[in-house]
């Protein structure tokens, strides 16, 4: 019987079980798991801060592993047979609809009331349907991608569900060749938006967050300038932006923080005809008081939030890892990875997250 990390109430410590073998159904793949990663919505998911999640569940919502067996013949989005053996990954994202107004209508299928994701709105008592577990099953219909052999699995999960969540945040952004981009946060999505808005032709780009170790990283990846949120002066990296952009502000600013007052103080840096995006609002975090005249209608700001990923973002993750590998020697993915864990020691994993000691944590449920 395979190993799982179960997650069976909020606030409680994960522990690792024995779980049944999953069922192969026609349609159906078995992957054995080579890494999985540990992310900031897993720490909202011990402490219980989203709606509607089952427990008790097995977090990893962004996994890779090895076919081990399929339900038949199955192929994946290309056309290509999927094959034991075959290194593959798949979206989080399943059971939308492409039927409700949502999907048909608006455009929005990240919206579709009925989506699930694996990981985090799957029971543990639904099967091995998350990627803190040895095995994995995908369900007949999950979006299945076989990894190209430019890409290796320890560099996808590098980029992990961060980097499609930052593309469909620089889609919003618009980012035109020259702009004056600001990142704040520099957690996996916001080091993820702060390099893709370098490939997306900003003139600048300038990194904030509090933690040092996090800028660093940052630096490697060819960032022009990062600030550090001083706590004794919690202005002065907002007044280097507007002295770095001569007193207008940034043409465009990414919030990738999960902090609300960060949101004040992204308006206070964006230019007058700005656009200012948030993604790293995923849980309720509380209300931060804002001045609708000044600080949105007379600057006359565009603001955009960005909420998960379709297939889309995911599948042109993969083909920008693929045009930007390590081994082309382009952005070194694998760096982003700080640490790697155990099953055993995933408790440790989410408090390393938690308390932002680790850049990005993943884990590898094989290994003992």
């Amino acid at each position: 019987m395979p190993l799982a990390a179960v997650m069976t109430a909020p606030n409680q410590p994960v522990e690792v079980q024995q779980l049944p073998e999953p069922i192969l159904e026609k349609g159906g793949i078995i992957i054995e798991t080579l890494y999985s990663e540990v992310c900031g919505t897993d720490v909202h998911l011990l402490h219980g801060r989203l709606e509607g999640v089952p427990y008790p569940i097995i977090p990893g919502h962004f996994s890779v592993g090895r076919v081990v067996e399929t339900g038949g013949a199955v192929s994946d989005v290309n056309g290509k047979l999927i094959q034991p053996g075959a290194i593959a990954t798949f979206l989080d994202v399943h059971e939308t609809c492409y039927n409700c107004w949502y999907c048909l209508v608006a455009k929005a299928s990240t919206r579709c009331p009925k989506r699930k994701v694996y990981g985090v709105t799957y029971s543990a008592k639904d099967g091995l349907l998350g990627g803190w577990s040895e095995l994995i099953y995908l369900k007949p219909g999950v979006k299945v991608l076989t990894l190209p052999e430019e890409v290796s699995p320890k560099q996808f999960i590098a980029g992990g569900c961060a980097l499609p969540t930052a593309l469909h945040a620089i889609d919003r952004a618009q980012i035109q060749i020259g702009d004056v981009v600001v990142v704040q946060g520099c957690g996996p999505v916001g080091l993820s938006a702060a390099i893709l808005a370098l490939l997306s032709g900003a003139g600048k780009v300038i990194v904030i967050d509090k933690f040092e170790s996090r800028l660093v990283v940052a630096k490697s990846f060819g960032v022009d300038e990062t600030l550090a949120i001083r706590a004794d002066d919690p202005r002065q990296h907002i007044e280097r932006v507007l002295e770095l952009t001569n007193g207008h502000g940034a043409d465009v600013t990414i919030e990738a923080t999960g902090i609300p007052i960060a949101v004040k103080e992204g308006l206070n840096m964006t230019r007058n005809g700005g656009r200012y995006v948030i993604v790293g609002h995923y849980t309720n975090t509380g209300e931060i008081l804002i001045n609708p005249h000044l600080e949105i209608n007379l600057k006359h700001i565009d603001i955009r939030g960005t909420w998960g990923i379709d297939f889309s973002h995911f599948y042109r993750m993969i083909e920008l890892l693929k045009r930007h590998s390590d081994s082309s020697k382009n952005i070194a993915w694998s760096s982003i990875i700080s640490r790697s864990y155990t099953l055993k020691e995933i408790n440790q994993a989410l408090v390393d997250v938690e308390q932002g000691s680790v850049l990005k944590a993943v884990i590898q449920p094989n290994l003992s």
